[in-house]
């Protein structure tokens, strides 16, 4: 695989399809196709995936699948560029315009919304880094990297006006990233411990309450009485 992939790479498909006819239903052919994508690319990697596989999960001929990603490299590369671009799109709230307990808030409550409604994606995501990132890395160290310095400046500023605890932002977003992630990423060991076959929205609301509460203590946005009640 290549080493580089745009960081607008799933905006620049979107608009591109907005401006052909019948673009709607090309874009929702596209969406059906990257489900099914993340689904297959998910479970057997890569290298183990293949078109006839994708197209098969997606309920559609091959060769409808090669008219809108030409190849399995492509149609990774997509998905891939959509999971960021959804991941990336809620840290928006982050900005000083917003008190720092309710951008931290949202946005862990958004991480795990996503980890929720898009698991396959993110563990296509996941693998992707345990493969030293291939495809990505070029993305993570300049674009991925410019937006969490950008970030990393409103929680400096949020701290220095003393409205909540001193934390490395870097390692804060880390630790976002891993909290919540992880309810997709590591499913199976997250139900083998809660003894459940799978984990439902009961599970997820319970997840997140967790989360909320001991991140934002983590950041001195709540008291432990605040969070209990």
């Amino acid at each position: 695989m290549s080493t580089s992939m745009g960081m607008t790479s799933a905006s620049a498909l979107a608009a591109d399809v907005a401006r052909e006819p019948g673009g709607r239903i090309r874009q929702e052919n596209q969406a059906l196709i990257m489900r099914a994508a993340e689904h297959v690319f998910a479970r057997a990697g890569f290298a183990g995936a293949t078109m006839a596989e994708i197209a098969l999960r997606a309920g559609v001929p091959k060769s409808n699948l090669h008219y809108y990603f030409r190849t399995k490299q492509a149609l990774y590369r997509a998905v891939l560029a959509h999971t960021l671009q959804l991941w990336l799109s809620e840290t928006d709230i982050i900005s000083a315009d917003h008190a720092p307990r309710t951008a931290l808030e949202q946005y862990i409550r958004a991480k795990m919304r996503l980890s929720e409604s898009h698991p396959d994606a993110s563990r296509v995501f996941a693998n992707e880094l345990l493969h030293g990132a291939p495809e990505i890395g070029g993305v993570l160290r300049e674009a991925l990297r410019e937006l969490v310095a950008r970030k990393a400046v409103v929680i400096r500023q949020w701290i220095a006006s003393g409205q909540m605890a001193a934390v490395d932002p870097h390692h804060l977003f880390f630790t976002i990233w891993a909290a919540t992630q992880t309810y997709a990423d590591f499913e199976a060991q997250v139900c083998a411990v809660l003894g459940v076959a799978e984990l439902d929205a009961r599970a997820f609301d319970e997840a997140t309450e967790h989360l909320v509460a001991l991140l934002l203590r983590g950041c001195g946005l709540i008291t432990v009485n605040q969070s209990d009640s």
